[in-house]
This record gives C-alpha cells, structure tokens and sequence, in this order.
C-alpha cells in the first residue's frame, strides 16, 4: 500500500526545517505528524525550545513551532510501506526538498530525524547551499531504543539555529 507525507508546515521565518521519514501508521490515521504518543518528537522538540510541547493541542504544537522559526515535513513524499517501520519503507518517491529549501529565505539549517530521513533527504538536497547545515538527529521513533535523556542532549543542538540561548 502507498504512503503519503503530510504538506510541509513552514513559513517565511522557517530557519530550521526537521524532517521526518514517512508518517507511521498512528499519524497517517489521525492526519497530524507524530501523532503516536510513544514518538518522542513533541517531548524532544519541546525540551530544545523550552516548551512544554506534549501539554499543547496539535495546533498549539504547530503554532508554537512556527513561532520558533521551526518548520516540518517529510524525506519522503511516497512509498510502498506495510506498518509503521523505516526499514520498510520501499519503492519510495523523494519531496521535492531542494525546491522548498530555496523557498525559504531564512532557511539556516536541515534537522533529520534519524538515519532514514538522513538517507534519503541528504540525496534530495545534493548540490544544496553550503549555508545549510544538515544535521542528523537520533530518531525520536519509539522502534529507536535509546534513553531520552540521551536523545534530548543530541536534539539540543537545534538550538545554535535558533538564536536560543
């Protein structure tokens, strides 16, 4: 069964743009990124930015991201994919990374979250403005079993895009 992503949440303040892989099953079902409560993305985001964003509505959360020069989409724009799991993702289809890059006149830097995104969307963006950093995150997936005390320190390095002190 083909997968879709999401349309990219982004704005013309968007300094740093995460990108996932593929929503899982969980977010495909209820239409909202990380919607699976075991995903870890809210409380990882939220701990970087200082934002209780587990304690806010899915609109709250995505507000909140925007007005943090934060914006979110996804490597992967289609694929073949039984369940939830990166590793099953085949047959994919790439977004058009490169395109929204340059849409973005404060872009500073890519955030991708886990080795799959980094995989695919490092691809996407070949030939990128090297005043774009690309950073690769631990996955905020519950399937990626590592504390979140360790996750966090890795996520907090958004923040130097950020301007937060």
């Amino acid at each position: 069964m083909r997968k879709r992503s999401f349309p990219p949440v982004v704005d013309q303040r968007t300094r740093l743009l995460i990108l996932g892989s593929l929503p899982g099953e969980q977010s495909l079902a209820a239409g909202r990124y990380y919607a699976n409560p075991r995903n870890q993305f809210w409380a990882l985001v939220g701990d970087a930015i200082g934002v209780d964003l587990p304690a806010l509505d899915y609109d709250a959360r995505l507000r909140t991201l925007l007005d943090h020069k934060i914006g979110l989409w996804d490597s992967v724009g289609e694929a073949a994919r039984v369940g939830s799991l990166d590793s099953r993702i085949r047959d994919h289809a790439p977004n058009d990374l490169a395109t929204l890059a340059a849409d973005l006149p404060s872009l500073r830097a890519i955030a991708f979250n886990g080795g799959k995104s980094a995989a695919i969307g490092t691809k996407a963006l070949a030939g990128l403005s090297e005043n774009i950093a690309l950073v690769t995150l631990p996955s905020s997936s519950p399937a990626h079993a590592v504390p979140l005390s360790n996750k966090a320190l890795e996520w907090r390095r958004i923040r130097q895009f950020l301007e937060i002190i």
